[in-house]
């Protein structure tokens, strides 16, 4: 029984610190580079971050001279590979004596119980049981250990022994036998005994691999004008606009406000486009009939590969294309020639490279460098990540009438994906795989999130299930140290927030030139083109989402696909979507965010009424001292907030943030609110819960509503003292200012400071329970809320 399942189980979401044994410890009691018995000069390892693992490796590169069947006259075969109760079989080969396999097999050492490694070359048959060919036979005291970075070990070919005896048969089989690590070459396309039950298709999706977003580019439509474009209906000028269509992104632009043969529009259309591009730009023109209908009138097609790239703010030049009439087809090639004039149109396009095209939020940004590659500075950093295991996750799905979970973890950071090996029916996986990226930036996160792998096959196209998610930014940590902590991997679900086990992770960031890092936080976070041109929100937003998509294409056409609700889910799709619980926990921030000035007031309150007479006293004193040496009040501010920050650093965060369930509001939320968030767009719910929340969100705007008309009087209360709106309060408030013009001349400004700071400290006895003067008088003014229906 998983012990996560059992209902008394207190679940904790907060970090954990672990101490794993990290770094190369071979067998025999030797450490990478510790005198042991291996001694290295290398000071550190490439692997110094993960527990090391050790397996024993076969690879079967081929056979030759191989017997024919008596029967059938010839020979298929194939090479089983057996340790204790693991077996591991090659492709099998028809009519072919001499195959070549090339795999290599890696079976765990820690669940190594044979004393002995069999190789068997078998004969496949259709009916009946496989023929035995021969075998060979390794003791396994006797297989050598490799160590990286040493060469490959060399196969060797080996006579194939009978099964009964060990009489030598006719063939030979070439094959290498060591001990290693997961930092092997060999590692990451090896069939593992770990994974023996997987068959058919499912072997290539549980390989670790590394993969590359591709590389984005926004692309940049001026539409201009168009000349002689001429409708169907002559008798009537058209009103003309311009569709324009890269891959399933279409857009717009507006109509020409005038009928006319010439429209202008002049507009600007952005579009994401990919590397290789494989879509064409498609323009067309088109006249608006009637309001149900359009009529095309021309149209345009462009490669994306013949269109200039700009990397800076200088305006590319404008070009006229002409365009292709309709009714004019393939087969109707003279008479397009036979045309006198033809329509054309104006346009200016460009690929933009020196714009970060974003996929992600920027709230949990991972790169910010522009497309264009000889745009991008020297790297600032190192970022290592040993992803080590995960403890307690529960059961995902049911086979064979039991609980399992077969999970793999993916990290993104950058153009940089990497997914681990999928480990089979492990609640307690250990993966002990080490990744490395170049950081640009300190200000950016590194995602890491666990699935359970549904495409093992016989599951069909069940998506990949979310089992949780870890975000580290990069400026939380310490150069040079290593993190080695447990994240509760916490999932949100319509039943509420739920702890789905623990990942354990040991990261690293180095910095390679403090200087460049110090550089960088006096500098935007984007490329420059953002503020010279920037876009509009919902433009970033909708190419945000564009951009999503084709990344989520590219990378599941990989081997092994990385799946789009993978992809979706590290990049935060759902962001943008409606939540009441993500709505307060925002206001919740805002509240405490302003709680020190809430605080801070309230001490001036204490002040001001002597609750403390013996604080109010020394107020008194620094006031006066201030006043009488006001070159002092920025000093003494700045080395206040100094003092501040080194008592501070006594308790500073000492790992990293990590998922917070009350920030989130997870743990509180309503079941209700939740159910909300979770909904389809457009809904699916029925109609009495549609119009209970539809409810529920008036009450919460009615609120707003009210709050914001507030501010709206207040500020125009302030315009109501010059406006001569009340003629009274506008006429005594012009004698104030002339009054106090006049005073404020006559008197030194350090007097009055002195006589308003005392008079704002007069003791109690001295004030009234009543609103001041000032107040009373604010209060009066009118606003322009009388005059709203």
């Amino acid at each position: 029984m998983n012990p996560l399942s059992a209902p008394y189980y207190q679940e904790d979401y907060k970090l954990k610190d672990t101490k794993p044994q990290l770094g190369e410890r071979w067998p025999h009691g030797g450490i990478r580079g510790a005198g042991g018995w291996i001694s290295s000069e290398r000071a550190t390892s490439t692997y110094d971050l993960v527990e090391q693992m050790f397996y024993l490796y076969v690879r079967v590169e081929k056979a030759r001279d191989l017997p024919t069947n008596p029967v059938s006259g010839s020979c298929d075969p194939y090479v089983e590979v057996k340790l204790g109760n693991y077996k591991g079989k090659t492709r099998h080969f028809e009519k072919k004596s001499n195959p070549e396999w090339k795999q290599v097999f890696a079976f765990s050492k820690e669940k190594i119980q044979s004393s002995v490694l069999e190789v068997f070359v078998r004969d496949r048959e259709i009916v009946g049981r496989d023929d035995y060919i021969g075998k060979v036979v390794f003791d396994m005291n006797e297989v050598p250990t490799r160590v990286p970075p040493d060469s490959p070990l060399a196969p060797q070919w080996y006579r194939l022994e009978d099964r009964r005896d060990d009489r030598k048969v006719k063939g030979e089989v070439m094959l290498a036998v060591w001990i290693g690590t997961q930092a092997d070459e060999a590692f990451p396309e090896a069939w593992h005994s770990d994974a023996a039950t997987v068959e058919g298709e499912g072997v290539f999706n549980i390989r670790s691999k590394v993969y590359v977003s591709p590389k984005l580019w926004y692309l940049r439509v001026n539409v201009i004008e168009a000349q002689d474009v001429e409708p169907l209906d002559k008798s009537q000028l058209p009103q003309a606009f311009v569709e324009a269509q890269v891959g399933n992104q279409v857009l717009k632009t507006k109509l020409c406000p005038t009928r006319t043969t010439n429209p202008l529009w002049n507009e600007d259309l952005i579009f994401v486009a990919a590397e290789p591009f494989e879509e064409q730009l498609v323009l067309t023109v088109e006249n608006k009939v009637t309001p149900a209908k359009d009529e095309p009138l021309g149209r345009l097609r462009l490669s994306l590969n013949v269109i200039e790239r700009r990397l800076d703010h200088r305006p590319v030049h404008s070009k006229w294309f002409n365009l292709e009439k309709f009714g004019f087809g393939a087969l109707e090639l003279d008479k397009r020639h036979e045309l006198k004039f033809s329509s054309r149109i104006h346009l200016r396009v460009c690929l933009e490279g020196a714009y970060h095209v974003m996929d992600e939020s920027t709230m949990y940004i991972s790169d910010q460098r522009p497309t264009a590659r000889q745009l991008w500075k020297q790297p600032i950093g190192i970022l290592e990540v040993g992803i080590l295991s995960a403890q307690g996750l529960l059961p995902m799905k049911t086979r064979d009438g039991r609980g399992t979970t077969d999970a793999y973890c993916v990290a993104k950071y950058g153009l940089k994906w990497v997914r681990t090996r999928t480990l089979v029916d492990n609640f307690n996986p250990k993966w002990n795989e080490q990744y490395t990226w170049e950081v640009y930036d300190p200000c950016t996160v590194i995602t890491l999130g666990v699935f359970d792998n549904c495409h093992l096959g016989g599951s069909g196209t069940k998506p990949d299930s979310r089992i949780g998610k870890v975000r580290i930014r990069l400026s939380t940590l310490e150069a040079d140290r290593i993190y080695t902590h447990s994240y509760p991997l916490l999932v949100l679900n319509p039943s509420g927030v739920k702890k789905m086990g623990e990942l354990q992770l040991a990261v690293r960031f180095t910095c390679l030139s403090l200087a460049s890092m110090i550089y960088l936080y006096a500098h935007p976070l984007l490329p420059k083109m953002h503020y010279l041109h920037p876009f509009t929100v919902n433009q970033l937003d909708s190419l945000r989402y564009q951009a999503m998509n084709i990344v989520a294409v590219r990378l599941g056409r990989a081997e092994p696909p990385l799946r789009k609700e993978v992809v979706e889910y590290m990049l935060d799709v759902d962001s943008h979507m409606w939540s009441m619980r993500r709505s307060k926990a925002n206001f919740f921030r805002i509240v405490s965010l302003f709680s020190g000035a809430i605080s801070m007031s309230k001490w001036l309150g204490e002040v001001r009424y002597w609750k403390n007479p013996v604080t109010t006293i020394l107020v008194h004193v620094l006031f006066l001292i201030l006043i009488c040496y006001p070159e002092l009040i920025l000093p003494t501010i700045f080395l206040y907030m100094f003092l501040i920050g080194i008592w501070n650093y006594r308790f500073r965060p000492r790992h990293p943030p990590h998922m917070d369930t009350k920030l989130s509001w997870a743990d509180a939320v309503h079941p209700d609110e939740l159910d909300e968030e979770f909904d389809t767009f457009p809904t699916s719910k029925q109609q009495d819960v549609v119009r209970m929340r539809y409810d529920r969100l008036r009450s919460v705007a009615g609120r707003i509503q009210t709050v914001v008309g507030d501010m709206a009087t207040q500020g125009e209360r302030f315009q109501a003292l010059l406006s001569w709106r009340d003629p009274r309060a506008t006429s005594l408030f012009v004698i104030f200012c002339l009054i106090a013009a006049v005073v404020l001349y006559v008197t030194p400004f350090k007097i009055i400071t002195l006589v308003a700071g005392l008079f704002w400290l007069r003791h109690p006895r001295f004030r009234s329970k009543l609103p001041s003067i000032p107040s009373n008088f604010f209060r009066r003014l009118p606003s322009r809320a009388d005059t709203m229906l």
